[in-house]
């Protein structure tokens, strides 16, 4: 389970909880830890990568909704107010 879920408060922002598990999976990995590199450069070198992703593909989601409804809006305003 992710351990976003464990006694945390809610996080008000898309994809809230996989951003939090992505961050701390970077904060514990042993390319900051041991290597002392930045998170950044870590994830660019592939660390947390399966994180990322998930990360990546509910943002995206989160994309396509937004223009799903704005076509949707677009082709009603065409079909009925013409």
């Amino acid at each position: 389970m992710p351990k976003y879920y464990e006694d945390k408060e809610e996080d008000g922002r898309a994809c809230g909880g996989v951003r939090e598990d992505l961050r701390q999976c970077l904060l514990e990995s042993p390319c900051v830890l041991q290597e002392n590199k930045s998170p950044k450069q870590c994830l660019r070198e592939g660390h947390c990568r399966n994180l990322q992703m998930t990360f990546f593909g509910c943002k995206r989601s989160m994309v396509s909704v937004v223009v799903f409804l704005l076509l949707a809006a677009c082709l009603w305003k065409k079909a009925y107010l013409n």
